[in-house]
């Protein structure tokens, strides 16, 4: 089902006015790619803009948040190495190190040793950490389905295996399977 634009509908039309300007001024030029890579552009930054509302409300930074929401989906007992920080975070181990720093000086997680490997360290997180993930990620949560709640569930099913679909080709046709955040290299 498609909808033409109105102006009322937050920017969609000019979307398809600058496609269709394009396609005037350069014929064969392929435009499809406007009606779906700005949107996403314009959405990736609402998103972004909203999440760190919600996190400065909460007062948590969203690296903060990253680190212990990592632990936290790691299960009982919410510890884990350096490495696999960082493999999950997808961030540099110099990162993850500044990131536990920063938590561990706010009593959200505690370093320690790992048994058997002595150049090893894991990261717990602390009773604090637990309840600041478990609020701020409820926070998080629930104003991103808030924000999504005008698609009904099958339109939010279908745009997510859409979105799984094209993020696997766009990886595999620049050569990058990375996951990171709008912005970060």
């Amino acid at each position: 089902m498609t909808t033409d634009p109105s102006p009322e509908d937050g920017g969609g039309h000019l979307v398809h006015e600058i496609a269709a300007a394009w396609e005037r001024e350069r014929p064969g030029t392929p435009v499809s790619s406007i009606r779906i890579v700005t949107p996403m552009w314009q959405l990736a930054k609402l998103f972004g803009d909203d999440r760190r509302s919600v996190l400065a409300r909460a007062g948590v930074d969203a690296a903060t948040l990253d680190l212990l929401s990592v632990l936290r989906r790691s299960g009982p007992p919410y510890t884990l190495s350096t490495r696999e920080l960082s493999q999950r975070s997808l961030v540099t181990a110099g990162a993850i190190s500044q990131r536990v720093a920063r938590a561990e000086r706010e009593g959200l997680v505690k370093r320690h040793p790992a048994q058997g490997r002595p150049r090893a360290v894991q990261v717990t997180l602390t009773t604090s950490g637990h309840e600041v993930v478990e609020a701020t990620v409820d926070q998080v949560l629930h104003r991103e389905a808030e924000l999504i709640s005008g698609l009904t569930p099958d339109q939010q099913s279908q745009l997510a295996e859409l979105l799984c679909v094209l993020l696997q080709q766009v990886q595999q046709r620049v050569d990058d399977d990375r996951m990171t955040h709008v912005g970060q290299d």
